[in-house]
């Protein structure tokens, strides 16, 4: 799966006109379906006066279950929303939210022409954002001497971990993040740097997004 990496305030952005409409594509992440709604209600304030504000929404929850959403917010069933979520399901997109607004130039485009026009809305809005692999990782926790802290944050990186938490005490202790296909690789290069004195502990699984 991917997801977008823009934010709602700094969402990814393009347009383009047929036939005298012009329709623009403004596409960002979000963690659940009312935030999507937040979102497109900002598009609608920022263009109040624009035909119609379609969008499509995916977004998969803790448990994996997927959840979609979607509006053709005026135009004919089908002609709107669904192509915009076609375009999100084409790209294995998750947790964002896609809106197309529509400012319509007198001229009619037919079903076909709108089903067209939505999708290539959705589809610049995708091409223009930033975009990221969803990956299945490991969260471990280790303690370390401060000594050793350079080094293990030198491995982190070989592997493409990241660190999410760190408290520095007597010792410091820090949450790490890797990649499932790399932890055995970063598990056996810390036990071979620290003479098996550092001892990685598993706290879970969780997925983080890689930039592409």
């Amino acid at each position: 799966m991917r997801t977008i990496l823009n934010t709602a305030d700094a969402p990814a952005h393009d347009s383009f006109v047929e036939k005298k409409s012009e329709f623009i594509g403004d596409a960002c992440h979000v963690d659940a379906l009312a935030d999507a709604l937040t979102f497109v209600e900002s598009i609608r304030e920022a263009h109040p006066k624009a035909r119609h504000v379609a969008y499509a929404a995916i977004v998969t929850d803790d448990s994996g279950r997927v959840m979609e959403r979607m509006s053709d917010d005026g135009e004919p069933s089908g002609t709107a929303g669904k192509p915009i979520l076609d375009v999100l399901r084409a790209n294995d997109l998750t947790d964002c939210v896609v809106a197309v607004t529509r400012y319509f130039g007198g001229i009619l485009l037919g079903s076909g022409g709108l089903t067209r026009a939505y999708s290539t809305g959705a589809s610049i809005a995708v091409k223009a954002a930033r975009l990221a692999r969803i990956v299945p990782c490991l969260q471990l926790r280790v303690r370390l001497d401060y000594a050793q802290l350079g080094q293990f944050q030198q491995l982190l990186a070989q592997c493409e971990g990241e660190q999410t938490d760190a408290q520095f005490t007597d010792r410091v202790e820090i949450v790490a993040t890797i990649p499932q296909t790399n932890c055995e690789a970063f598990e056996n290069r810390v036990r071979e740097a620290f003479n098996a004195g550092v001892v990685p502990e598993p706290l879970g699984q969780v997925a983080r997004p890689m930039p592409e």
